[in-house]
């Protein structure tokens, strides 16, 4: 006979509620043995893994392809900056002013109105040594935390999964998008990828069968009675036995289960929950929309990952970054918003990044060629607002072949949403030491 139990997060599984009386599942017999092996493994454990329902959670927003950083944080006191950009400038009168020298662009009123609340830290000159102006090269980087001379495989919070979350739940990380980025890739993956959360169910990679087809297939998995007297590691999986650790079909099953579950309750949370502030029609609007649905609903999520596109702005640049820059501001802006009337934005930090800056001269057609340094942005209730970090110069002979150099190391900023955010050491995750930046 069937068992019906309600299902639990994966750091406990099975010892907490999941849903909060939200959703409760039919669960066959050798998968309910499983579940009491991994309960008594997670009771042995001194100390018990922090979910996103009971713990902070970390936002991270990229950037992709190159965000031009002097017209974002414009430097509208400083000469140089005009005559390096006759023609795409922002000038003094146009720009979002956070004192006599330095301003946001003017599509980032939604920044701007986070920065005068106390919400909004400003971090400068962000890069790193010998920066790399290949997109795919110098994102890899910025994802994996590595020095631009040395190849790394997994990502940074990959590697903050296989460092501190054994055992976490199946969406301990959700990326609103079909690819995974490499920040995540891990020796034992972690996260769940969506795009649409009405879409994220199984998805077959033979066609032929389709999707539905798959779907059905994974649930007949978790529905089968395995027959005690079946021998084997089959027959000590379905009998009155612990399971077989570590045995392919034990693996099987638990995936199954875990990709069942995570499917149904992000399509649930999706459905049920509504949004309480209004969000720009954009695919980062809609993005961060869905992330606030999932907060406000339970998932045990620490960190979320989201994306822009767009910004390699090789021509015409000023119509494209005013039309991004502006939908980031407002989305940015309504999902805080969201977080303050949940309750949750004590609980919520958002980190940007871009994998490099722009030229510091405008080049022939209206746009900027591949950079090095620019800004980066953190946002938050428990953030130190203002402009952190050193301006870098854009005097001539400072410049490094045309581009800024960078004042600020980017793992600097890692280090400290590591370590004063995550609660976890930075130097097994980035390798070695690198001093926090003072973010909060």
């Amino acid at each position: 006979m069937k068992k019906e139990i309600t299902l639990h997060t994966r750091r406990e599984f099975l010892r907490s509620t999941l849903l909060t009386s939200a959703l409760s599942w039919t669960v066959p017999t050798f998968l309910a043995n499983t579940f009491s092996a991994l309960q008594a493994e997670a009771a042995d454990k001194a100390t018990q893994i922090l979910t996103g329902r009971d713990s902070t959670i970390l936002v991270i927003l990229q950037m992709a392809g190159g965000n031009d950083g002097l017209n974002t944080l414009v430097p509208h006191g400083n000469d140089h900056y005009y005559k390096a950009r006759p023609r795409i400038n922002i000038q003094a009168g146009q720009v979002l002013k956070l004192n006599d020298t330095l301003g946001l662009h003017p599509g980032l009123a939604g920044f701007k109105s986070l920065y005068d609340a106390g919400h909004l830290s400003v971090v400068q000159g962000v890069g790193y040594p010998n920066p790399n102006r290949s997109h795919f090269r110098s994102t890899e980087i910025w994802q994996t935390a590595s020095d631009s001379e040395r190849i790394e495989h997994y990502g940074w919070l990959g590697r903050y999964f296989d460092n501190t979350c054994s055992g976490c739940d199946p969406t301990v990380a959700v990326n609103v998008r079909r690819q995974m980025p490499q920040t995540f890739s891990a020796k034992h993956p972690k996260n769940v990828n969506i795009d649409n959360p009405q879409n994220y169910r199984f998805i077959s990679s033979d066609r032929s069968g389709g999707d539905d087809e798959m779907e059905h297939s994974f649930r007949e998995l978790n529905e089968q009675e395995m027959p005690a007297n079946s021998g084997g590691t089959i027959g000590a999986i379905g009998g009155a036995g612990a399971p077989v650790k570590g045995s392919p079909l034990d693996f099987l099953e638990r995936t199954a289960l875990d990709a069942q579950v995570s499917s149904d309750q992000i399509r649930a949370i999706s459905a049920r929950i509504e949004n309480k502030a209004t969000y720009p029609a954009s695919q980062l609007g809609n993005s961060l929309k869905l992330v606030a649905k999932l907060i406000a609903g339970g998932l045990p999520t620490r960190i979320f990952y989201v994306s822009q596109g767009g910004y390699d702005t090789h021509t015409n640049q000023t119509g494209t970054q005013d039309r991004l820059l502006r939908e980031l501001g407002d989305a940015v802006k309504a999902f805080v918003d969201d977080m303050k009337a949940q309750g949750n934005m004590e609980r919520v930090l958002m980190m940007t990044f871009s994998e490099f800056g722009r030229r510091v001269s405008e080049n022939a057609n209206g746009g900027t060629d591949h950079g090095a340094a620019a800004p980066m942005f953190i946002v938050g209730s428990k953030v130190k607002a203002g402009l952190l970090g050193r301006p870098p110069s854009l005097a001539p002979p400072d410049l490094s072949q045309g581009d800024l150099k960078y004042t600020t190391d980017f793992r600097s900023v890692y280090a400290a949403v590591l370590e004063g955010w995550l609660q976890t050491k930075s130097e097994p995750i980035l390798g070695r030491k690198f001093d926090p930046l003072q973010i909060s």
